[in-house]
């Protein structure tokens, strides 16, 4: 674990970020584990907006929850032009793509020999209704 979130869990700030971009309207969620691959943060958080008030909106709501949990922002690039966003918070990094720029940077495949993280355990659960008789 890095030193910027050190006692800090890196999947509960995954989960909060993960949660506030669905919140947002973001789509197409990938985490990766880059741990080993990159050294300088242990998950890329990759999520995509359809327009450019879409994605610096799911940019700032995932900001805004993390930074109410405690996680300080070290750095921030790109929310001007809406169309790349950067988000680091130390062991967790958060790219926030327009759609069409993330059809053309294909981080995943850039990354591709990074294990990809289960993000079906940070949705909330779904209410079943009773079965009628």
């Amino acid at each position: 674990m890095n030193a910027a979130t050190d006692a800090r869990d890196v999947r509960s700030d995954l989960k909060l970020a993960v949660n506030a971009a669905d919140a947002k309207g973001a789509t197409g969620p990938v985490a990766l584990e880059v741990t080993e691959q990159f050294g300088l943060a242990d998950v890329f958080l990759i999520v995509s907006g359809s327009v450019e008030r879409n994605v610096q909106a799911i940019s700032d709501g995932i900001e805004d929850a993390l930074n109410g949990a405690g996680v300080r922002t070290v750095r921030r690039e790109g929310r001007e032009s809406g169309r790349w966003i950067l988000l680091d918070f130390g062991d967790l990094i958060v790219h926030v793509f327009h759609q069409e720029e993330r059809d053309f940077y294909q981080l995943e495949r850039l990354w591709q020999d990074c294990p990809t993280i289960d993000l079906a355990e940070f949705s909330a659960p779904v209410e079943q209704e009773p079965a009628g008789d």
